[in-house]
């Protein structure tokens, strides 16, 4: 009589699974198509890379400048700084230009009659009727103001971008030079840096304007490059020596000095691009407090000199006619003070973005 194989009541039977020759048996932890794929919180960004793998669908990585780039995106201050700043360079540009061929009035253009050499209302004709012909008024010589302000943009943005050029020039080859070689050179460049720290910023820039006086304006204004330049650098160059002292003992630096690089190349090569965030950062607030600093100088006498016009110089012609014509200091100070408030809003989101703390 044959066995019945069928299982009882209350048996525990466990079904033996038999692989081919040649083949190994499949872990418990092995997954098969169709199957979901369970990893850890912490591991959350691997599972999406696993899953989208799975998917067919091709996962593309970001850099960093293009992240940054988002995150400023997202900064509503920053794009509308960022917009006022590109705005106004763009006006100061073209601005003269267009209004000297649809008005023919040029920056420096004194009217032949006697009688419209004075200062007259923004959107008012001679006899005090309106008209579009002079959107800011005219100053004392009769000259257009919003062409002078548009010229003065031209100058003082030439000002504040030359001089930071030329504060970075020097500032990060200084910091980056005293950061990498330390010891006693880094010591004494650095006890230099504070030598003149101690030093009057301003008056440094007054003697060297006094010193070194050129008699044509453009001569005077290559000199306030210059001088605004070679005495804006020590911040640059502390930020700049802090950055290279963190990086000068990474991986790639060691494998530079394995493989035989020089020195020279080392630091500017492989260590100073790897500090291009903070300085883009503190290239962007420095150029307004070099334009403050150009408005200054031109208030006391010592910045841009006639024919030639800035928002500073602008801003001192208009101050002794306030309390006649205020027009003449509202115009060019309120297009200053926006800039301003707009790099500094720039500068902020910058620093914001390139932030690996503000990463989300």
């Amino acid at each position: 009589m044959k066995e019945d194989d069928s299982p009882k009541i209350g048996e525990d039977r466990t079904e033996s699974v038999f692989t081919p020759l040649g083949t190994t048996p499949e872990s418990p932890g092995s997954s098969r198509p169709g199957d979901v794929i369970h990893i850890p919180p912490e591991f959350a960004v691997a599972e999406a890379n696993i899953q989208a793998a799975e998917s067919g669908e091709v996962v593309v990585g970001t850099s960093l400048w293009r992240d940054a780039w988002r995150r400023l995106l997202k900064n509503k201050l920053a794009v509308f700084g960022m917009m006022v700043v590109v705005l106004v360079a763009i006006a100061s540009l073209t601005g003269p230009v267009i209004i000297r061929k649809t008005t023919g009035y040029a920056p420096d253009y004194i009217p032949a009659d006697a009688n419209l050499i004075k200062s007259f209302p923004p959107f008012r004709a001679p006899d005090g009727s309106f008209s579009w012909s002079h959107p800011m008024g005219t100053d004392n010589q009769g000259r257009d103001l919003l062409a002078r302000v548009l010229q003065g943009g031209q100058i003082s943005l030439m000002v504040g971008i030359i001089a930071t050029v030329v504060s970075l020039l020097i500032g990060v080859a200084y910091g980056a030079i005293a950061g990498y070689l330390g010891g006693r050179i880094d010591n004494l460049m650095m006890r230099a840096v504070d030598i003149l720290y101690s030093l009057p910023y301003i008056i440094l820039v007054i003697v060297l304007l006094a010193m070194f006086r050129r008699s044509t304006p453009v001569g005077q204004l290559t000199l306030l490059f210059v001088a605004l330049g070679s005495v804006s650098w020590l911040t640059m160059a502390r930020i700049v020596r802090g950055q290279v002292l963190s990086l000068k003992n990474q991986e790639f630096v060691l494998a530079a000095r394995a493989t035989g690089v020089t020195t020279p190349r080392i630091i500017f090569r492989h260590i100073v691009p790897n500090t291009l965030g903070p300085v883009i950062v503190y290239a962007t607030l420095t150029i307004p407090t070099v334009m403050l600093t150009e408005a200054f100088l031109s208030f006391l006498g010592f910045g841009v000199q006639p024919p030639l016009a800035s928002w500073g110089s602008l801003a001192t012609e208009g101050i002794s006619n306030i309390a006649i014509f205020p027009w003449q200091l509202i115009c060019p100070g309120v297009t200053m003070a926006l800039t301003l408030f707009s790099l500094n809003f720039l500068g902020d989101g910058l620093r914001d973005a390139l932030d690996p703390q503000m990463r989300k």
